[in-house]
């Protein structure tokens, strides 16, 4: 049995320190996807924290032969989606994309030139995910963000094989379409 097992098994059984270990395992990697479903940063971190909440509420569940980050992304993707769609009803549309927090931009990047083309190239990826239904957008960063595969990608979004593979081909054309339509001139011209 791993260390990362073994605290699961003690999170399961109550321990909450055990759980707390699992959020620092967990949490950039929630926030991350929340960040890339919603669009907004502060609205990524309460996401992550609503999921974590919900995921040690419902810990008996888990099923132990299933992955738990699985799982977790499974928590996450969902109140992600159930959010998107209680915006689509508050809001009307959003006008300015906010620009990536500064803890997912790369400390490396010592070039100004560079910083700003990551940024747009940021910028314009988020505005096209975010013309997309969120069951697509799900999928879409499950598969491209965090490289699952289409049986953890069903899992975690409660569908088949095919249902997913569907949704990835039908988003794919979806973002060509939608990159065709709103052009990125700096991105290309570079």
């Amino acid at each position: 049995m791993s260390d990362e097992q073994a605290i699961l098994q003690q999170a399961i059984h109550g321990d909450i320190d055990a759980f707390g270990i699992l959020i620092e395992l967990y949490q950039q990697a929630v926030i991350n996807l929340a960040y890339r479903m919603l669009g907004n940063y502060q609205e990524a971190e309460d996401a992550a924290q609503e999921a974590f909440i919900r995921a040690f509420r419902n810990l008996r569940s888990y099923d132990p032969q299933r992955s738990f980050k699985t799982w977790l992304f499974s928590i996450t993707s969902n109140h992600c989606i159930d959010r998107l769609r209680k915006r689509r009803l508050t809001y009307l549309s959003i006008d300015e994309p906010l620009p990536p927090h500064p803890s997912l931009m790369s400390d490396e990047q010592a070039d100004p030139e560079q910083q700003l083309l990551e940024q747009e190239r940021s910028i314009y990826i988020q505005n096209l995910l975010e013309q997309l239904a969120p069951d697509y957008r799900a999928a879409v960063i499950l598969r491209y963000w965090y490289d699952m595969s289409y049986t953890e990608i069903a899992d975690a979004l409660g569908t088949t094989e095919s249902a997913v593979k569907s949704r990835l081909f039908r988003a794919r054309q979806m973002l060509a379409d939608f990159a065709e339509k709103q052009p990125s001139s700096r991105i290309k011209e570079r």
